[in-house]
This record gives C-alpha cells, sequence and structure tokens, in this order.
C-alpha cells in the first residue's frame, strides 16, 4: 500500500481530536456525507441498521456532516452529534463539519472522488447521503447517490465482509 493511499488519510473529529485511516486496514468501511435537516436524514436509521448487522464483522461507518447542499446542516459538531444520537440512535463515528466539494474539500473525499467518479463520470458530490464503500484493502468498490437507501446496500456490503 502506498503511503498515499487509504489507509494514509486522517480526519478530524469533533473536539480536536484525529481519526487515523490506518485503524481501519483490513476492515470494509462505508462513508457518507450526512446532514441533520435534509430529505434523507431518516436513512441515519438504516446505516445504524447496517452497522448494527455488520459491525461485529468489521464494518465501519463514517458521516461526514456537510453544510453545503441548502444549508441543511446548521448544526454545529456537538449539536449533531446529539441530534443523530437522541433521534437516530447512531453510534458510529461522525467526523468533524466539513466540505466535500470545492476549494476546502476535506482530504478524505478529495481522495474518494478521484477513485471513484459518479454518474456520467462527474466527480463532485451531488447531495447529501452519497455513499462510498472501501473494501478491505482500501479500494473504493461503490458509490452511490443519496436516493439509494441503506437497505439497498446491504448485499453489497454483505459481499465483502
Amino acid at each position: 500500500m502506498s503511503e498515499t493511499g487509504f489507509y494514509s488519510l486522517k480526519a478530524e473529529r469533533p473536539g480536536g481530536k484525529t481519526f487515523d485511516f490506518a485503524d481501519l486496514k483490513g476492515k470494509p468501511v462505508l462513508i457518507v456525507n450526512v446532514a441533520s435537516k435534509c430529505g434523507f436524514t431518516p436513512q441515519y436509521k438504516g446505516l445504524q441498521a447496517l452497522y448494527d448487522k455488520y459491525k461485529d464483522q468489521g464494518l465501519e461507518i463514517l458521516g461526514f456532516p456537510c453544510n453545503q447542499f441548502g444549508g441543511q446542516e446548521p448544526a454545529d459538531d456537538g449539536g449533531i452529534q446529539e441530534f443523530c444520537t437522541l433521534n437516530h440512535g447512531v453510534t458510529f463515528p461522525l467526523m468533524k463539519k466539513s466540505d466535500v466539494n470545492g476549494d476546502n474539500t476535506n482530504e478524505v473525499y478529495k481522495w474518494l472522488k478521484a477513485e471513484k467518479s459518479g454518474l456520467l463520470g462527474l466527480t463532485r458530490i451531488k447531495w447529501n447521503f452519497e455513499k462510498f464503500l472501501v473494501d478491505k484493502n482500501g479500494k473504493v468498490v461503490q458509490r452511490w447517490a443519496s436516493t439509494t437507501t441503506p437497505e439497498a446496500i446491504d448485499t453489497e456490503i454483505a459481499k465483502i465482509i
């Protein structure tokens, strides 16, 4: 694995902590840009259900709160965490709120978009709750649009567990 791959990435967690992707070696990972005030927000429950189903087999889900789509994530990191825990029972890790498009795109999303473009070869994230599935070797194997529910990708996750 080169030093520029998936396992060289880091993401900021709320409270100034760093999430080191080297800790994800050998695990399938689902990465989702999330928001609390979106029509797709109920997908948090589906994501949590996937996490509950597969976490003992190594699945990690990482949520990246983002306010770039219709201002649908206005809260601060503490408010986001509280909302997700109280309303959706989220126990998978949420990163610090950040950008997934534009000049200030976080390094994780720069890498993901370079690895797997979306529909018609477009790399930009179109809306909240786009999903990237990374296999146990740190390779992006799938990318889904916001409209694809967590339940619909269960079989794809099961294949790489």
